[in-house]
């Protein structure tokens, strides 16, 4: 697994001392990168071009990957495809005001991992489903009804819904 603090720390303090209209690229591929407890990425893959501009460095992403999640239904585990792009404008520190977030450190570096993870995290569906059809799971007994069939009854809806239903009926 790669480790995050040095892979996605990078040098980008030369491009503030060029002149606008200069960039400059980064390609990453990993196998596998570790951001945070709650995210990992599996073949991660993208880029970053970073261009000079009259108020600083703009730095434009794109990333692919898979991570493992829950499906929402049955509770087995899903392959996740994420895709990011995003643009993200670090301004140099002489020209950042009080409003201004992203500021070009004097050391130069930026450390990236945050960013994606931030970004990556944001891709991520609420609810992810293994199947479209996915059955999930019995409310009864618990069982995978993808995997296997049950004789448990389902007690009809709350007495007091009935009326929602007739409603449903009736526009059909």
């Amino acid at each position: 697994m790669a480790n995050p603090t040095n892979i996605l720390l990078l040098e980008v303090g030369f491009i503030a001392h060029e002149e606008v209209g200069y960039s400059r690229t980064f390609d990453f591929e990993f196998p596998q990168l570790v951001l945070g407890d709650d995210l990992v990425l599996d073949h991660l893959s993208g880029e970053i071009e970073f261009s000079r501009t009259s108020e600083g460095v703009l730095a434009q992403a794109e990333f692919n990957a898979t991570t493992k999640v829950t499906c929402g239904r049955c509770l087995g585990k899903v392959s996740q495809p994420l895709e990011s792009h995003f643009s993200d404008l670090f301004t140099l520190p002489y020209r950042a005001d009080k409003d201004t977030e992203l500021i070009l450190p004097h050391n130069g570096k930026i450390d990236f991992a945050p960013i994606l993870r931030e970004y990556m995290l944001l891709e991520m569906p609420i609810n992810s489903l293994c199947r479209p059809d996915c059955q999930g799971l019995c409310p009864a007994c618990g069982v995978n009804r993808n995997q296997e069939s049950c004789d448990c009854v389902i007690e009809a809806a709350d007495p007091r819904l009935s009326m929602l239903k007739s409603l449903l009926e009736d526009g059909e």
